[in-house]
């Protein structure tokens, strides 16, 4: 069971996963069935003459780090690349693999080290009874915030524990 816990200050709580998501296919797949299936039962909403989804992607970030090795499998170098999309994470990875100047550049072959990279999407939902949170998936947390109503929190602990992977 997912055990959400508040934190201090503003009304928040976090879910600390058990164990990271395994890779950005996964992390890609619970986001776009939240979004695409509305488990939490949002509403669509308008402010300032803007009319809003029920669930919407207000910011996504997606780092990619890797080492340069010599030939004698020492580290001799180190790089982090950060996106705004699962699309460039996939393709900068590749980027940066094939980019044969900057490989020679560090003298050594550079490797992706998956298992280290960080996902982060921040969504914003607006619950029916008209209260507009935020809720935060990373590789290793769930987080809602700037929330009021107590029964938001349940919901999104209730959705939690029916998704493989955020146990």
């Amino acid at each position: 069971m997912a055990e959400f816990r508040p934190k201090p200050g503003s009304k928040s709580a976090c879910h600390t996963l058990k164990r990271q998501i395994a890779d950005i296919g996964k992390f890609e797949r619970i986001v776009q069935s939240l979004i695409l299936g509305n488990p939490l039962g949002c509403t669509s909403y308008r402010s300032a003459r803007k009319n809003h989804p029920p669930i919407e992607k207000v910011r996504e970030m997606y780092t990619a780090k890797f080492v340069y090795l010599n030939d004698k499998k020492k580290r001799i170098g180190a790089a982090i690349e950060m996106y705004d999309s699962v699309g460039g994470y996939e393709t900068g990875i590749a980027a940066v693999i094939s980019n044969v100047a900057n490989n020679l550049s560090h003298r050594g072959i550079v490797k992706h080290l998956p298992d280290e990279d960080l996902f982060s999407v921040i969504i914003r939902c607006h619950d029916p009874e008209g209260e507009v949170y935020a809720l935060s998936l990373t590789r290793n947390r769930v987080t809602v915030s700037s929330y009021t109503d107590e029964g938001i929190k349940k919901k999104v602990k209730e959705w939690a524990d029916t998704v493989p992977g955020l146990e």
